[in-house]
C-alpha cells in the first residue's frame, strides 16, 4: 500500500477531496428512506451513485441503508469505512474516481436480523431496492431470504397502522417487477391471508432495467484505488462510464427525483428490458461460452480483439436478435447495438469470461432462448443462436476444446455436467432436462441445428465454425 494512502471514512473526506470527487453535503442530514437488500459491486456502481447525485444537487431526502443477507464482505468493508466506497469509471481516455455517501447505514441480516426488520418497518422508510441474483426469485423459504424479511417488515408496519412501501426490483429477470410481487405475496398468503391481501393493496411493485458492466472487485481494484487516489478502500467499485436505469413510473409513496440525474420513468419497462436482455446479456453469455472454449481469452476485451468473435456478436445481433425486438420508444437500435459492441471491448473494464459463463441455467433460459423460441415460432434461421446454445453446452462438460478444465458455476452444475458429457455431439439429453427450454428440446430442425453445432465446434474450433457460419449467412443473402 503507498505510504501516501489515507483510509476511506467521514474523517478523512477533507483531505480526499483535492484527489478525488467527495462527498460534500452533510451525510448526517440524509433521510434512511430507502432500503438496499442484497448490497455488492453492481448496486454501488449504479443505484447507490444515481442517490448520491441527487444529494449532490441537495435533495437530502432519499438516503440509503444497505442491508447484506449472506456475505460478510460487505460489513467488514463498509462498516470501518462509515458506508463510504470509491466507484472509479474506467475507458481508453483514463480513470475518473468518486467517492459515494449515499449509503448512511449497513446492516448485516444473520448479525442482527431485528436491526434490519427495525428498519424495514421504519415510518421514514418508502422504497425498498433488490440485488438478489435471478436465484433469489426461486420460492422463498426461512428467515434468510429478502422475501421473509419483506413479509415480516410489512406485517409490522401493518399491526402499527404504517404505510406499505415500494419494492423496486433492481435483477435482470423476466419482469422483475411481476416476480418481485409473486415472490413475497406468495410467502404472504402462506403465512396469512389478510396480510397477502393488505400488501396486494398497499404495496407497489414497479419493473426496470438497469445496465453498468461492473466486474467484480478484487485486490487489482484496491491496488489501483490506491495508487491512482491514494485512497486505502477495503471494497472499491471498477466500472465503465455507460450507466441507464428505466424504471416503471409506479410509487404510491413518493418516489426520489431521479430524472433529475438520467433515470428514465416510463409507463412500460418492456420494450426497453427486452433491448437489454436479449442484446446485452445474451450476448455476454455467448461471449462467454465460446470465449472459454477457445482456452485462449479470458476477459471479455481479449475475446473481443478478435476480429471473427466481433464480427459473430454484430450479427448475431443485427441479424437474429434485433428483429425479433420491438420499437423501443427514443431509441436508436442499431446505435444501441454499437454501443453494446464497444462497451464489451473496452480494455480498461474487461470482464472475466468465467464470471460471465456462471448461472447459465438461469441467465440462457432469460436472456436467449426466449429469442430463440420467437424466431423458431416464425420460422426464422438461427444458425448464431444455434452456435451460442451449443457453446454453452460444451461449457456444461467442464473442460474446454483443448481438454483444459473450466470450472461450472451454476446451481444445476453437476445434473447439467453429466448430461452434456452423456450426449456428446448428442443435445438432446441437455434438451430434454425439465425446465430450461420447454418446447424447444421437441423441435427436430433445432435439435439438428444445435447438434451440426456441436460437432462442428469439436472438430473444427469456435474460429473457424464462426467464420463458416458467417460466410455461409453472407451467400445465402438474396441479391440486391
Amino acid at each position: 500500500m503507498p505510504v501516501h494512502c489515507l483510509p476511506l471514512a467521514d474523517r478523512t473526506l477533507p483531505s480526499l477531496q483535492h484527489r478525488l470527487a467527495v462527498p460534500v453535503y452533510d451525510r448526517a442530514a440524509l433521510t434512511p428512506a430507502v432500503v438496499h437488500l442484497g448490497v455488492g459491486g453492481f448496486h454501488r456502481a449504479h443505484q447507490a451513485v444515481y442517490l448520491d447525485d441527487l444529494a449532490r444537487l441537495g435533495n437530502s431526502d432519499w438516503g440509503e441503508i444497505g442491508v447484506g443477507l449472506r456475505s460478510t464482505t460487505m460489513r467488514d468493508a463498509l462498516g470501518p469505512q462509515d458506508g463510504l466506497f470509491t466507484v472509479v469509471e474506467r475507458d481508453g481516455r483514463g480513470d475518473t474516481g468518486r467517492v459515494v455517501g449515499s449509503m448512511v447505514g449497513y446492516r448485516y441480516a444473520p448479525d442482527d436480523p431485528e436491526a434490519v426488520l427495525r428498519t424495514l418497518a421504519d415510518r421514514r422508510v418508502r422504497l425498498i431496492t433488490l440485488t438478489i441474483t435471478g436465484d433469489g426469485y426461486r420460492r422463498p423459504a426461512g428467515p434468510a431470504s429478502a422475501a421473509w424479511y419483506l413479509v415480516e417488515a410489512l406485517s409490522r408496519r401493518r399491526q402499527a397502522g404504517l404505510a406499505g412501501f415500494t419494492v423496486l426490483s433492481c435483477d435482470n429477470v423476466d419482469d422483475n417487477g411481476a416476480a418481485a410481487r409473486a415472490m413475497v405475496l406468495e410467502l404472504a398468503a402462506a403465512r396469512d391471508r389478510r396480510l397477502a391481501r393488505w400488501i396486494d393493496a398497499h404495496v407497489s411493485f414497479p419493473a426496470s432495467m438497469v445496465d453498468r458492466i461492473t466486474p467484480g472487485s478484487d485486490d487489482a481494484a484496491r491496488e489501483l484505488v490506491a495508487a491512482r487516489f491514494g485512497v486505502a478502500d477495503r471494497a472499491p467499485v471498477v466500472t465503465e462510464p455507460f450507466r441507464q436505469w428505466v424504471v416503471e413510473d409506479d410509487f404510491p409513496y413518493g418516489r426520489p427525483p431521479l430524472e433529475r440525474v438520467g433515470v428514465q420513468f416510463v409507463p412500460d419497462v418492456t420494450p426497453y428490458k427486452l433491448m437489454k436482455t436479449r442484446l446485452l446479456n445474451a450476448g455476454h453469455s455467448a461471449l462467454g461460452y465460446l470465449g472459454c472454449l477457445t482456452g485462449d481469452y479470458r476477459t471479455s476485451s481479449e475475446a473481443m480483439a478478435n476480429p471473427v468473435v466481433a464480427d459473430y456478436l454484430a450479427v448475431l445481433f443485427s441479424e437474429e436478435i434485433a428483429p425479433l425486438l420491438p420499437a423501443v420508444p427514443g431509441v436508436d437500435l442499431a446505435g444501441y447495438q454499437t454501443t453494446v459492441l464497444r462497451r464489451f471491448a473496452n480494455p480498461a473494464i474487461s470482464d472475466q469470461l468465467a464470471r460471465l459463463c456462471g448461472r447459465g441455467s438461469t441467465k440462457m433460459p432469460a436472456y436467449l432462448l426466449p429469442t430463440l423460441a420467437e424466431a423458431r415460432r416464425q420460422g426464422r434461421s438461427t444458425p448464431l443462436l444455434a452456435l451460442a446454445v451449443a457453446a454453452w453446452f460444451c461449457y456444461l462438460r467442464g473442460y474446454d476444446l483443448n481438454g483444459s478444465p473450466l470450472e461450472v458455476r451454476d446451481r444445476l452444475a453437476d445434473e447439467l455436467r453429466a448430461l452434456a458429457r452423456a450426449g456428446g455431439t448428442d443435445p438432446r439429453p441437455l434438451l430434454a432436462r425439465s425446465g430450461l427450454f420447454g418446447a424447444l428440446g421437441d423441435d427436430p430442425e433445432l435439435v439438428a441445428a444445435i447438434g451440426c453445432a456441436l460437432h462442428d465446434l469439436e472438430m473444427y474450433g469456435p474460429a473457424a465454425t464462426v467464420c463458416d457460419y458467417l460466410a455461409t449467412m453472407l451467400l445465402s443473402e438474396p441479391a440486391v
